[in-house]
């Protein structure tokens, strides 16, 4: 009888041991699954986005007004972001139909945001005078980049060209993006449809938001109203990005940003400055506004900015970036404004 119950427990014992032992190798190989995959979808997404990447011609590690390199993870930087509305004229390379400068100061985690609008007169180094936007077409981002650092007197640091198509599938991967109408009105787009916008808070697919950042005529701010519906969609995509929700969609955006936006910025400084700044939020940002007033050369229209303003303006974004021209530099600058 003693032998039998001896039996019965090993024979439970053995059994219970078979199930740790099933159990354990169960755990181990969904861990192994989810661990694979997880590696494979981070190195897919990391190829994927790498593939944005572009170096600025004409310069190495750094802009040319800069004496060391930048880091996003510990210094002040500068982003230029380009929207790039494309043309089927092989000698028109297009037009930078958007225009806007951040700068991040990491010690207090802050953005400003600046939109320059398209029709600002500005001296385009080695052309001549002309609208700020046709400065893409004339040298490609290379020109743009010296334009602007010209313009506002500041180093740019990275750029990001995005194309108007890739806009709105982001924005639609993204899940849409929520703005604050000013007033109601409605638009079409380049396939005729129209859209309707109405006052107060409205969330808004890729075509949609499209839609809203490039009306100008119908807003009796013209420009000025066009830039701060353009400032709103950033901010709100930052806010997207930032979310949690959007790691389910990293495989998704890295694939349309691989595809469509081009940059300087590396795969690994961009996923330094999110594991540093995990909680930067649009509530961050400041944007500012350049003002001038209209003007007609030719019969052509301008936008001339008021010089104290800009001077204002310049002063508030080098202080932001920590940045103060050298001396020699300082000299050359003021004598070529000179000229």
């Amino acid at each position: 009888m003693e032998n039998s119950d001896r039996d019965i427990r090993s024979k439970r014992h053995y059994r219970r041991k078979r199930r740790i032992r099933l159990l354990v190798f169960t755990l181990a190989t969904v861990f192994f699954a989810v661990l694979t995959y997880f590696s494979y979808a981070a190195y897919h997404t990391y190829k994927a986005v790498d593939k944005s990447y572009a170096e600025v011609e004409g310069r190495n590690e750094k802009s040319n007004l800069r004496e060391e390199p930048v880091y996003v993870s510990n210094d002040p930087f500068s982003v230029l972001l380009l929207g790039i509305e494309n043309y089927t004229d092989e000698n028109d390379h297009g037009r930078s139909d958007t225009i806007m400068v951040a700068t991040f100061n990491p010690k207090n985690q802050t953005m400003k945001l600046i939109s320059i609008p398209r029709d600002t007169l500005v001296d385009i180094p080695d052309y001549r005078e002309d609208k700020i936007n046709h400065s893409y077409s004339i040298g490609g981002k290379e020109k743009v980049i010296e334009t602007v650092e010209n313009f506002l007197d500041i180093p740019i640091d990275y750029y990001v060209t995005v194309n108007f198509k890739s806009f709105i599938n982001i924005v639609d991967v993204l899940g849409g993006v929520t703005v604050d109408v000013p007033f109601d009105f409605n638009d079409i787009n380049q396939k005729w449809e129209r859209f309707y916008f109405y006052e107060g808070k409205q969330k808004l697919n890729g075509d949609e938001a499209l839609v809203y950042a490039r009306m100008r005529k119908q807003d009796p701010r013209g420009d000025f109203g066009r830039n701060e519906r353009q400032r709103q969609i950033v901010t709100g995509v930052i806010d997207k990005v930032t979310s949690p929700s959007t790691l389910l969609k990293i495989d998704e955006i890295a694939e349309e940003i691989g595809d469509n936006i081009e940059t300087n910025m590396k795969v690994n400084e961009a996923l330094a400055f999110i594991k540093k700044y995990p909680d930067f939020r649009s509530s961050s940002i400041e944007q500012l506004e350049i003002t001038g007033h209209d003007n007609y050369i030719d019969g052509v229209y301008y936008f001339s900015p008021d010089e104290e303003a800009m001077e204002e303006i310049t002063l508030i974004l080098q202080e932001h970036l920590s940045y103060q021209r050298t001396s020699q530099e300082t000299d050359e600058y003021n004598s070529n404004k000179l000229e």
